[in-house]
């Protein structure tokens, strides 16, 4: 087949620069791979002298079709504000907890000018970063010392690197434990990564004090205790209490450690009909001697990585080579500090936060349905027949109580000609981008992850999406 039938780059990307909010450069060089692409593959069908079995789909207009589709899913692929109809409240595919309007406004002032990062106002001479942060996060956590870095795994290697030695690399982490986290990364390689040697203890559903006592030996570094992430163990299981392997730990002259994963700071079932979430508080009054958690769960602060307990240990911690590698910038440490405060502001009185996450778990199912119904009601006539509101479930998400079923209420979508998947489709890809989820035939939108200012987005969205199609 002819070269000649490939597209102009230039001609085709001055073309699609005229639809498309991508930097012009950017597109030029994305077709320009693209075009190279078809390139080799016209050239190895000519070299093979194969005939194509279909000479319409490698037509010019195909090759433009195929490049502008695919130019389309790059762009979608930017990072971009999307509502939250899953019910999912931490959702890690879209961007975990959200922030509230006070830690975003005090994002803005420190994001567009310079600001004290590493300056001591007083003095007027070089100051320590993150200093009020710790504190903060220290008296919020009723713990002796504190510090964050980048993220909750960040966290644990950290740990590890700085309480294992060449001569004391044993870590005892139960069978029960050894679990994988988000993005296929497992407990036993954040170990090896570290530089620590794994040794498991106990079985997959009972692991006893004895367990733990026999492990230990000279090269015993310290003792690991890993929150079940995704998953429970029920039915004929055991384990020791943590004040137990506390004192276990002390009497050998250990330390005890504990990646509690979803970083709550109260009390999960004041908040709506949920299991009880180990608190970072309960940890470390249990005997827990370093704790670390992540920031962006239930928290409900950007992506970062609390570590908190004795005052030594967090101190060696920070000393520790690797910690520059993963501290926090500038931005992130504005966005905890904000989001710590407003904690230690709301603790009395834990309905008034602004945060979030915890706003969405507490939202009673009433008003849910009171949102659903004016939504629908919204809508013109003809296309409300489309539309049930209906019962649901809503879970929390981020690896964080899996067992936990929240009541709430969601739009059911249905049509009698428009596919459940390409009404999902064109939700997802308008603007603003909206993400429910499909059972069976129909298309779900839960409101118990979507802000109350975004039900008029979604009350415009389906009453174009819907009216195009009834038109039709």
């Amino acid at each position: 087949m002819p070269l000649r039938i490939l597209p102009s780059i230039e001609v085709l990307s001055n073309e699609l620069a005229k639809s498309s909010s991508l930097p012009k450069a950017l597109i030029t060089s994305f077709v320009r791979q693209e075009v190279n692409h078809w390139r080799q593959t016209l050239l190895a069908a000519k070299a093979s002298e194969k005939e194509i079995e279909n000479q319409d789909q490698h037509s010019r207009e195909a090759i433009e079709k195929d490049i502008r589709t695919k130019l389309n899913a790059f762009g979608a692929s930017r990072l971009q504000h999307v509502i939250n109809a899953t019910g999912v409240v931490i959702h890690t595919n879209l961007g975990r907890s959200p922030l509230g309007d006070r830690v975003f406004e005090a994002l803005r002032r420190v994001a567009t000018g310079y600001s004290n990062l590493e300056f001591n106002l007083p003095g007027g001479d070089r100051g320590k970063r993150a200093g009020y942060l710790e504190t903060a996060l220290a008296c919020l956590l009723e713990a002796p010392a504190a510090t964050a870095v980048n993220n909750c795994a960040a966290a644990l290697v950290l740990i590890l690197r700085t309480l294992t030695t060449p001569e004391k690399n044993e870590v005892i982490v139960s069978r029960s434990e050894l679990v994988e986290i988000g993005g296929g990364f497992r407990v036993p390689e954040i170990l090896e990564t570290s530089g620590a040697k794994l040794v498991e203890v106990g079985a997959t559903n009972k692991t006893h004090l004895k367990d733990y006592a026999k492990a230990i030996t000279p090269k015993t570094a310290l003792i690991l205790k890993v929150h079940r992430s995704n998953f429970y163990i029920e039915g004929f299981t055991d384990e020791p209490e943590v004040k137990d392997i506390s004192e276990l730990a002390k009497q050998h002259g250990i330390p005890l450690v504990e990646d509690i994963g979803s970083g709550a700071m109260m009390n999960t079932e004041d908040l709506a009909p949920l299991d009880h979430e180990s608190t970072p508080q309960e940890a470390l009054r249990n005997g827990i001697d370093l704790v670390c958690f992540s920031g962006d769960k239930l928290l409900g602060g950007p992506q970062s990585g609390i570590i908190a307990g004795r005052a030594d240990l967090v101190a060696k911690v920070k000393q520790e080579p690797f910690f520059r590698a993963v501290r926090c910038d500038k931005l992130i440490l504005t966005l905890l500090q904000e989001c710590i405060e407003e904690y230690l502001r709301t603790q009395a009185n834990p309905a008034s936060t602004d945060i979030p996450a915890l706003q969405f778990l507490a939202t009673s199912p009433d008003k849910l349905t009171e949102r659903a119904q004016a939504i629908r009601a919204a809508l013109p006539t003809e296309l409300q027949e489309y539309i049930q509101v209906e019962t649901s479930t809503a879970r929390t998400g981020g690896g964080t109580m899996p067992k936990s079923a929240i009541p709430s209420t969601a739009l059911s979508l249905t049509h009698p000609t428009l596919k459940v998947t390409r009404l999902a489709k064109s939700l997802r890809l308008g603007t603003p981008a909206i993400v429910g989820y499909t059972v069976e035939n129909a298309l779900k939108l839960d409101l118990r992850t979507v802000f109350e200012q975004q039900d008029k987005a979604i009350t415009q969205r389906l009453t174009d999406i819907l009216s195009e199609n009834s038109a039709s």
